[in-house]
């Protein structure tokens, strides 16, 4: 199986570990009209044992292949939320930040797309990785 277009590593650097267990959703920008913007939920994920989320897809039905299910497009915004509340409290700690919000723009839709994050209880930090 192929990893889906968009991927992401979570890094606990309070404790030089990987983040195992964040629950991880991919979003894309369905109306950016009024106040507020809309997103729709494209897949759930959860990091494994090395902080990572390779294969965020939706479930596929029956006959269908889970890499047909998303294709990114040009121009869209899209965002990756992190919550991070759910792991620190399985790790006995509390946080500043509950959920981590990532938004960011496709240009090109045949690139991948990996969004690492770095976690503390009270910081979080990001970029454009390969």
């Amino acid at each position: 199986m192929s990893k889906s277009p968009v991927t992401c590593h979570v890094l606990d650097s309070s404790i030089g570990k990987p983040a195992a267990g964040v629950p991880v959703q991919l979003q894309q920008l369905r109306s950016a009209d009024g106040p507020a913007s809309t997103f729709e939920t494209l897949a759930d994920g959860v990091t494994d044992y090395d902080g990572r989320c390779m294969q965020l897809y939706p479930e596929a039905a029956p006959g269908q292949k889970r890499e047909d299910l998303i294709k990114l497009q040009a121009g869209r915004l899209y965002k990756v939320v992190f919550k991070t509340k759910d792991y620190f409290e399985s790790t006995g700690r509390k946080c500043f930040y509950p959920w981590v919000e990532i938004t960011f723009e496709v240009p090109n839709p045949t690139e991948h797309y990996h969004i690492p994050l770095l976690i503390s209880p009270y910081s979080y930090t990001t970029y454009r990785g390969s």
